[in-house]
């Protein structure tokens, strides 16, 4: 049986990330007298109180996630966020009372952003975001800088994951591992290989994108919509950042898409990347130890998967 962690340990965890947070925001010359926890999940967002100054640190984290490879992402997520906030896309925007890059403290490595007052009585409306995905996307294509091909389907992450849920068939049952390795042999090459991709969907242009679904990370300012959380931003097709979203969401895409001159969603496309971000789901039953309330949010997405077709369909 897999041994979950406790209550007890995820605190601990919290406050270890906190603690870290807070000594090197000091270190940094900030002042700090108080850390107020706005999110806690994959990773802990402290505000660094009185200073405007928000901390986000990882701390649920793959087993193969080295502490140089995080600091990389963390970068490049830096780097797009400053210049997207630069050409005056709205976006929270890295902290500018620290250097613009990634701190470790205590084993721990963490970024630092500019403090917005969340408006918590507005509810999301996901069309809407979704037709704001293709305003940001339109601002994304102009990034100069370098991004890696699809880094955010993380296939190391992946192809871990399948090992390692064999030992743990509690997680996830024989068969449907057996599946979800097959599924795999088909749709890793596409992930790895931009060459591959690009043999496999001609014309289908690459730009940045988000990587982390940005209509469910859209957040509401008093002031207004910020684009956030861009820790996987990446190199790929737009219908990365629509994956799982369905027709609704995707027309509304579509409509926004029209509206900046860009192409409107390509299906085949579409299913590919649906296909990824299930097994991607089905790679996140081994973080459920670490975070086990992660269990009842990919439990519906592994029920969904057993009713799709085979690889979305690419090993035709």
């Amino acid at each position: 049986m897999t041994e979950l962690a406790t209550p007890q340990h995820m605190a601990h965890r919290t406050s270890a990330a906190v603690d870290a947070a807070v000594g090197a925001g000091r270190a940094l010359g900030l002042t700090v007298t108080e850390a107020d926890v706005l999110h806690d999940l994959f990773s802990v967002v402290v505000h660094l109180a009185p200073s405007p100054v928000v901390a986000r640190i990882p701390t649920v984290l793959p087993r193969h996630a080295s502490p140089a490879a995080l600091a990389r992402r963390q970068q490049a997520e830096l780097d797009v966020t400053r210049w997207l906030a630069d050409q005056g896309t709205p976006v929270i925007p890295p902290s500018p009372l620290v250097p613009l890059e990634p701190v470790q403290r205590d084993g721990l490595s963490m970024t630092f952003w500019q403090f917005v007052e969340e408006d918590r009585d507005k509810e999301p409306d996901y069309a809407a975001n979704s037709d704001l995905t293709a305003d940001l996307h339109a601002a994304m294509r102009g990034y100069p800088g370098r991004l890696s091909f699809l880094s955010s389907a993380d296939p190391e992450f992946v192809a871990d994951s399948l090992a390692l849920l064999e030992q743990h068939p509690d997680l996830l049952g024989p068969a449907d591992l057996d599946r979800a390795r097959r599924e795999w042999q088909v749709l890793e090459p596409l992930v790895r290989s931009r060459t591959e991709f690009e043999r496999r969907f001609p014309g289908i242009d690459l730009q940045p994108i988000h990587g982390d679904s940005p209509p469910a990370n859209i957040f509401s300012g008093v002031d207004g919509d910020l684009y956030a959380d861009f820790e996987l931003v990446t190199l790929g097709p737009v219908e990365w950042d629509l994956a799982a979203l369905g027709p609704t969401l995707e027309a509304a895409y579509d409509r926004g898409a029209r509206r900046n001159g860009m192409r409107p969603l390509n299906q085949d496309v579409l299913n590919f990347v649906n296909a990824v971000g299930m097994l991607r789901a089905i790679a996140s039953l081994t973080l459920v130890p670490q975070l086990p309330q992660l269990s009842d949010y990919l439990k519906p997405a592994v029920d969904q998967w057993q009713t799709m077709p085979f690889a979305g369909g690419m090993a035709g």
